[in-house]
């Protein structure tokens, strides 16, 4: 089994760590950019003074649409319409084309604009994207990029036609959704007011964005616009809607917790990746460890009835248990008396078995009877 496991996590652990190092370095630049399929409309509520008439209640819609075929890879081109219209009993349309007395309508415009999809800022070259219908267009739009920072972003103003500074104020929950709040601060401008009059333009607009999508959760607005005697040609004040705010910070969540899940998946993917790999190596090394060992088996025990190949006849006799067969063996002692004079430098036993000890005989021999020395006899 450890044959199969040990190279099994190795390469699980590899595979992991380099999903987790794709993940970290190539898949944020993919996920991180401004979808293509964005067809979205705010509503904002609040009060006006246009020209002559008395302050009233309006309302105000923006419907952003992205035109994917225009759009590519990096970049993402936004058609966009928005209406102001009088809301006196509640019940406004998102927009109507019809003018003249008795409409609702006070104010339409189109605009088309191409922005990078990671920074969200406004591209050099509008007319390649929009041909005849390009206008030149600088900052930031209509939302922030993703992971948003403290500082200060230049924003699109359309009365302007130039972008102007959105100053970080301070960071803000939103029913538990972490924003930073931004301001934009314009005091009496020169700006055409409305097509073909000059006149003074003041935008006190504050915006919360989501930090880590860029998406404008809640906008409150005063905008001022006068004629060149002073007064008031358009005096509005704006606001996302209550319902609006709640669907933006339910969007934010759902896609911030998407990107949550991209941030944490290398940490992930790379923790396994390493046990896996430890875990590898260490069952590799207890098989490595006794590929080479020796089985070490008992000895059987030898054989005493047996002589060893060089050992003598008194080491058979010592081990030799076996019954004897003559009779007279049990009865008849070993005689260790020395050989008569006459045998110098000999011994031999009296009478008995000749052992054959220290005479040189050969390996082997097996103990036998001395015959009777007619000397002594």
């Amino acid at each position: 089994m450890r044959k199969i496991l040990g190279p099994l996590l190795l390469g699980l652990g590899g595979f992991l760590l380099t999903t987790a190092l794709l993940v970290l370095l190539w898949v944020p630049g993919q996920v991180k950019k401004t979808p293509l399929n964005i067809d979205s409309l705010t509503t904002l509520s609040g009060d006006a003074v246009y020209l002559d008439s008395p302050r009233g209640p309006v309302k105000a819609t923006s419907h952003s649409v992205v035109d994917g075929k225009a759009s590519d890879g990096n970049t993402a081109v936004f058609q966009t319409m928005s209406c102001l219209m009088w809301n006196k009993d509640g019940k406004a349309p998102t927009c109507t084309s019809a003018e003249g007395k008795g409409s609702p309508l006070l104010n339409a415009g189109t605009d088309a604009f191409a922005t990078d999809r990671r920074t969200a800022l406004a591209v050099p070259d509008q007319e390649k994207y929009l041909g005849n219908l390009a206008s030149a267009h600088q900052g930031l739009i209509n939302k922030f990029p993703f992971d948003v920072e403290q500082k200060t972003y230049p924003f699109w103003d359309g009365i302007l036609d130039r972008a102007v500074d959105a100053v970080f104020v301070a960071e803000e929950k939103l029913d538990g959704l972490d924003t930073y709040k931004f301001n934009i601060n314009v005091k009496d401008e020169p700006a055409e007011i409305t097509k073909g009059i000059q006149g003074t333009y003041s935008l006190d607009k504050t915006m919360w964005i989501d930090k880590a999508t860029g998406s404008i959760i809640k906008q409150s607005e005063k905008q001022l616009r006068q004629l060149p005697d002073g007064s008031p040609a358009l005096d509005m004040n704006l606001a996302f809607t209550d319902e609006q705010v709640a669907a933006n910070i339910k969007d934010a969540k759902a896609n911030g917790g998407k990107l949550s899940l991209v941030g944490m998946l290398p940490w992930i993917a790379g923790l396994l990746g390493l046990i896996s790999l430890l875990a590898g190596l260490i069952l590799n090394r207890d098989k490595d460890g006794t590929a080479g060992e020796v089985v070490r088996t008992r000895e059987p025990a030898p054989d005493a009835t047996r002589v060893p190949a060089g050992a003598t006849a008194s080491t058979a006799v010592a081990s030799d248990t076996r019954p004897r067969t003559d009779p007279e063996a049990s009865t008849r002692p070993i005689s260790t008396t020395p050989a008569a004079a006459g045998s110098a430098g000999t011994e031999r036993p009296a009478e008995g078995w000749d052992l054959g000890a220290g005479r040189g005989e050969g390996a082997g021999q097996t103990a036998r009877r001395a015959e009777p020395n007619s000397a002594t006899e």
